[in-house]
């Protein structure tokens, strides 16, 4: 069982940066690869990034490459979300998830634990 919590989200300008984050509870934490979806008003949930247990590899949506950057510290049981060059159509609810495998990774029905999700807001 895995308990998830998001935070960082909030109200930025056209090109600035915002970190969020992912906290995790449950001493199993580091066995779930985690990935990160986001969800805009009257559009589906849409695969942002995922990262494997150990931090080796991650996986990115085209449309974050090069400005999203996942990571993962599996001793505090967190998971962080760098967001650079943010632009008005990262507006979204973001959510946080865990899976135990990445093989689907950009499916979010393969993932089994999600947080409640925070809202991010760019302005133009």
């Amino acid at each position: 069982q895995v308990q998830l919590v998001e935070s960082g989200g909030g109200l930025v300008q056209a090109g600035g940066s915002l970190r969020l984050s992912c906290a995790a509870s449950g001493r199993t934490f580091s066995r779930y690869a985690v990935g990160w979806f986001r969800q805009a008003p009257g559009k589906e949930r849409e695969f942002v990034t995922a990262i494997n247990w150990s931090g080796g590899y991650a996986y990115y949506a085209d449309s974050v490459k090069g400005r999203f950057t996942i990571s993962r510290d599996n001793a505090k049981a967190t998971v962080h979300l760098q967001m650079n060059s943010l632009k008005p159509e990262d507006t979204a609810v973001y959510y946080c998830a865990a899976s135990t495998s990445l093989e689907y990774y950009s499916d979010y029905d393969k993932y089994n634990y999600w947080g409640q999700g925070t809202q991010v807001t760019v302005s133009s």
